[in-house]
């Protein structure tokens, strides 16, 4: 039987702990990575990653950003109108046919 190859999530936290231990604590990365079990070439990754981004690093799984976040707001608006007016021609259809 196969198992499914299912990709780990790391937290953001859990990343920059992996990545000061591989600096801090005179370990390879190599090391460092078995001990936490994970795969060298994502330490090395998320090494990169914060040499780049500094703070700014993993800000989350990308769902949401500063660009889409009003987008995503006017989206939930209009949804919930279109709810209401839904519901409002239920209702008017439930009373006309009662009148016929």
């Amino acid at each position: 039987m196969e198992q499914k190859n299912e990709r780990k999530r790391h937290t953001r936290e859990f990343k920059l702990e992996a990545v000061r231990r591989s600096y801090e604590t005179g370990k390879t990365a190599a090391e460092v990575a078995r001990e936490l079990d994970v795969r060298e070439n994502d330490l090395h990754q998320w090494r990169k990653e914060v040499d780049e981004k500094g703070d700014n690093v993993f800000p989350g799984a990308g769902r949401r950003t500063p660009g889409n976040s009003n987008e995503l707001e006017q989206l939930r608006r209009e949804n919930a109108q279109l709810r209401e007016e839904r519901d409002i021609l239920k209702k008017s259809a439930i009373y006309f046919a009662k009148e016929l």
